[in-house]
């Protein structure tokens, strides 16, 4: 998770939090004039329109008063969905044995993108397997981490 993304998440999450939500994640995608701001909650029964509107507004008083993005953004609040980003290291253990995406901000063995079968957590090493291999990729240096949906 990128600095700005972690500090917009320490911000926010307290008040998520006390709404009764889990803040699963927070992404800033900075693109100009265009960035994005997403706020990814979660609860045991789902969320649905109305939560996502009851964080937002939530969400949008915090930053306007504590203004931690300079530029013009959008706000998303939403589920984390079934092709979930995961952020921290307990998602990494709560989703072994899922399909994941992994794309890396440097090469780790000569690549940086990796799918393969989560194998949780392993101190601050993510284990992934493909194929045959077994992967111990450093947590911090994971730009994007996703589940891959499977159907039967």
């Amino acid at each position: 998770m990128s600095g700005k993304s972690a500090l917009i998440e320490q911000l926010l999450a307290p008040s998520i939090e006390a709404m009764g939500y889990v803040c699963w994640g927070v992404e800033f995608v900075s693109q100009g004039k265009h960035s994005t701001l997403r706020v990814f909650i979660e609860k045991d029964d789902g969320i649905t329109l109305e939560d996502c509107t009851a964080v937002s507004l939530q969400v949008s008083g915090i930053l306007d008063v504590e203004d931690p993005i300079s530029s013009e953004y959008e706000l998303e609040v939403s589920s984390p969905g079934m092709d979930r980003l995961l952020f921290k290291n307990w998602q990494f253990d709560k989703y072994k044995g899922y399909l994941v995406q992994i794309k890396l901000n440097m090469a780790f063995e000569g690549k940086r993108k990796y799918q393969g079968v989560l194998q949780g957590m392993e101190g601050d090493d993510v284990v992934l397997v493909v194929g045959d291999h077994e992967y111990l990729l450093p947590i911090d240096i994971i730009d994007k981490a996703q589940v891959v949906p499977q159907f039967d």
